[in-house]
């Protein structure tokens, strides 16, 4: 079957374009209604409307709050919607400009940010700005972030809106740290590709009809799924000046391939998620400001607009593309999608020319990563079967801090290579022979993906492992890893099996374990609501004190642990010879967690675990 290339290009005429007015002030005092900004303003956003028609694909033009008091811009949106078919939508972002620092005496600009009843009253204030210029209400909105909290009162305010632009992916420490410590959006451990945002926290998709806040969600741009997440993510991503920021492109001839490797491994997504691959463009005219960008010239920043859209258009023009407006796309994506079916994505590395690879996968009830530089080995775990609720904004305990909280980050947690003392966030396994002990996060690999299809019509998606040798001294093992994803189970399959041994009486013993913790950033939390049991025959547990105890249990029935901040369970259960169940708690270098199975294996056998998540109040 062809994938269906879905992509949607958005546009917004921001008066007052983020960084712009120290660029065209000239060192003069602040004056956000600079003529001269708000005239470029204007023409930037002229031009990239006009490179997205040249090369026959629609828009959708988010009018900004700032844009609804221009006559010209709003006479342009209405004249490109009747001409081109665009759409006229309705941005949160832009919303700095002399009306509205007047009313609201702050010079704050991120919706999320607001208290509650200040963002009611901003939503008010666009969306009857937007009817009195337009005559109706739009039907997809959008920010950097928006909390459920702001989804919902919106939709039941302004039922029309059916799609809006809601969180940006991985943006969250990284970022921070290379914009100085000074750009306060955090916002990691949401999706990458579009999905139905719970009513309780946008993050985590909606499992039902009953969750379903009412609207389609998208990503602010979509990143290289690899290098974003190895580094700052707004180098990495398909709007061509963030690629112009990352230095990605030869400074002698302007070409940048990258780009398009990045737009062709979206495509590719459509293999992993029933043919249906996407992909947007979010542009604000700032980025191609005269005074240039990113140590380039505007004829470089316009050059690799233009390179981008006639990108695009080359694809549609041979019928390997769709461009939609965010409303048509919601529709679209509510016609071919299951509330449980997952987002899946087997990403190679496009930048560096490296072998790795790594596989994302999201449902309603997890986001995860799996590292097959690091033998299949989970390195990035959110708990969405939480459905965590999590207010953010002035008046909650998170003000700035909209991420959605991991068990496993191997950024902000280590992961397998950690200092010489203490333990990192990984779900992964050991494999012993006579006092000999290999991590398969230390045996490089490769995977393929494979669906299997389930009696109820849902299907279980599997990453399979090219098989590794173990070498010890006088043994050598070939084992193989499957990892399956049941639809709906909120579980995660393992299975190891030896394929062979250079010994075939030999028996090999295998620890499976996941060291994990919670939180949002580097800093650790205090772990003292964590509670870890294993279970059987009877039930022993820990109440966490960072006191490095253990407690195991042979044939154990499972261990897990609750983390009462975070509202969460997370357990392990095993199927194998010889299986002992374990939990250990951590210490205050390490605060860590550590719930695994012990078992035997010898030449054919499997051992098999599930790693399994839920709700705990």
């Amino acid at each position: 079957m062809k994938n269906r290339f879905i992509v949607n290009i958005i546009h917004r005429p921001e008066m007052v374009p983020e960084y712009a007015e120290k660029v065209t002030g000239h060192g003069k005092a602040e004056d956000i209604g600079r003529k001269a900004l708000l005239t470029e303003s204007l023409d930037i956003f002229k031009t990239q409307q006009q490179l997205a028609h040249e090369n026959g694909l629609k828009t959708t033009i988010q009018m900004t709050y700032a844009s609804l008091f221009n006559a010209e811009a709003v006479s342009l949106a209405k004249e490109h919607h009747e001409k081109y078919g665009d759409e006229i939508a309705l941005t949160l972002l832009g919303l700095p400009c002399n009306e509205f620092r007047e009313k609201y005496k702050t010079k704050d600009f991120c919706i999320w940010m607001f208290s509650m009843e200040d963002k009611m009253s901003i939503v008010d204030d666009v969306f009857e700005k937007f009817h009195d210029c337009f005559g109706f209400y739009p039907e997809s909105t959008g920010s950097y972030y928006m909390d459920a909290e702001l989804i919902n009162y919106i939709k039941e305010k302004y039922p029309s809106v059916k799609c809006a632009v809601a969180t940006c992916w991985e943006e969250g420490p990284k970022a921070y740290h290379t914009c100085n410590n000074s750009w306060y959006t955090l916002m990691d451990g949401g999706p990458w590709a579009p999905w139905i945002p719970s009513k309780v926290n946008t993050h985590a998709p909606a499992a039902n009809e009953k969750e379903d806040s009412g609207i389609v969600a998208i990503p602010h741009l979509s990143r290289d799924l690899l290098a974003c997440y190895d580094g700052n993510g707004s180098n990495f991503g398909t709007h061509p000046q963030n690629v112009l920021r990352g230095m990605i492109y030869d400074s002698k001839t302007w070409e940048f391939p990258y780009f398009f490797n990045l737009v062709d491994q979206y495509r590719v997504l459509g293999d992993y998620n029933n043919g249906i691959a996407y992909n947007m463009v979010f542009v604000g005219p700032g980025w191609m400001n005269k005074m240039g960008r990113w140590e380039a010239p505007y004829e470089l920043l316009k050059k690799s607009y233009s390179d981008g859209m006639a990108y695009y258009g080359e694809l549609k023009k041979k019928g390997e593309l769709e461009d939609m407006g965010m409303a048509e796309f919601a529709d679209f994506w509510r016609a071919h999608k299951r509330y449980t079916e997952p987002e899946c994505a087997l990403w190679k590395d496009i930048l560096y020319g490296s072998d790795k690879q790594i596989f994302w996968y999201c449902d309603p009830y997890m986001r995860a990563c799996v590292n097959m530089d690091q033998g299949g080995a989970i390195t990035d775990l959110r708990p969405y079967a939480a459905k965590l609720e999590w207010p953010v904004g002035i008046g909650t305990d998170h003000v700035q801090d909209a991420s959605y909280p991991f068990l496993i980050q191997e950024k902000y947690r280590a992961g397998f290579f950690t200092h010489y003392a203490g333990e990192g966030t990984i779900r992964s396994a050991k494999i012993c022979h006579n006092g000999e002990e290999v991590d398969l996060a230390l045996c490089r690999t490769k995977a393929r993906f494979e669906k299997e299809a389930k009696a109820d019509g849902g299907k279980i998606r599997k990453l399979v492992l090219d098989p590794v040798d173990i070498e010890f001294e006088d043994l050598t093992v070939t084992l193989q890893t499957v990892v399956s994803f049941d639809e709906g189970s909120s579980s995660i399959k393992f299975e190891r099996k030896i394929l062979k041994m250079s010994d075939p009486d030999a028996e090999v013993t295998i620890n499976e374990y996941m060291v994990a913790c919670y939180g949002t950033t580097e800093y650790p939390e205090d772990m003292k609501c964590v509670k870890l049991f294993v279970t059987g025959k009877e039930t022993r547990s820990i109440d966490y004190g960072y006191r490095c105890r253990e407690e195991y249990l042979d044939d154990a029935g499972e261990v897990y642990a609750t983390v009462g901040a975070i509202k969460t369970r997370v357990g392990l259960k095993a199927e194998g010879s010889k299986k002992v169940g374990y939990i250990k708690e951590g210490y205050a270098f390490s605060p860590m967690f550590t719930l695994g199975y012990t078992g035997t294996l010898k030449d054919k056998e499997v051992f098999t675990t599930w790693l399994s998540l839920a709700r705990e109040d």
